[in-house]
């Protein structure tokens, strides 16, 4: 891989992870963020201030997990990252502590789908079981959770999105974290209604048909 197209890859999970910041998802150094670039992933390097991140805060490896530029230490969540690669063929993924999403994972066992938009997403989300940050356990069960799914919620932990690219990815994890912030606010007021599958098709078709997303 050309050295030009891998140092634009570390600059833009830099910019990345300052639009994240921007829009609270990322705190501090909690999260993380990454892209692949052909047989190589630019992922943020641990202990980054990510809304603060440079291009030299992004470790470039390969699809082993070996380093092959950057001085920094990759993510403790790099096997997550690797994995999700690897079964779904994603072009990026994003880890966030974000308030929203993090709420939601310390109550629910799923995020039902109550808005149409969720859909992108695959729907109802479901909730990864507790697990220590960085383990096997927990990018095996994370790993289950994305099935059918661009976004999976960690409980008592956070969120990880993917997309095919960076933008998706990035996308993904701003609606995720919006349809969190919906639920929280309407089970203030009562329980919330859900789409059922009837109505969550009806919504596809209707979509399909009008060339939305096109």
């Amino acid at each position: 891989m050309a050295t030009s197209a891998l140092d634009e890859a570390r600059r833009a999970v830099a910019n990345a992870c300052h639009v994240l910041a921007g829009e609270g998802l990322l705190i501090g150094s909690a999260g993380n963020v990454s892209v692949r670039v052909g047989e190589h992933v630019a992922v943020t390097a641990t202990g980054v201030v990510l809304g603060r991140a440079a291009a030299d805060d992004v470790t470039v490896v390969d699809l082993d997990g070996t380093v092959v530029a950057g001085e920094r230490v990759p993510t403790s969540e790099l096997g997550l990252h690797l994995g999700i690669y690897r079964r779904y063929g994603a072009g990026a993924v994003v880890h966030t502590h974000s308030p929203q999403a993090t709420a939601v994972s310390l109550v629910l066992d799923e995020l039902p789908c109550v808005h149409y938009q969720q859909l992108v997403l695959g729907g109802a989300i479901r909730v990864v079981p507790f697990a220590v940050f960085g383990s096997a356990e927990l990018a095996t069960e994370t790993l289950a959770a994305l099935e059918g799914k661009a976004a999976a919620l960690l409980a008592n932990h956070g969120a990880v999105t993917h997309g095919p690219s960076l933008e998706a990815a990035v996308d993904n994890a701003l609606l995720l974290e919006w349809a969190c912030g919906l639920y929280v606010r309407a089970a203030a007021l009562g329980a919330p209604r859900v789409l059922d599958s009837e109505q969550q098709d009806a919504v596809v078709a209707a979509a399909v048909r009008r060339g939305y997303g096109r």
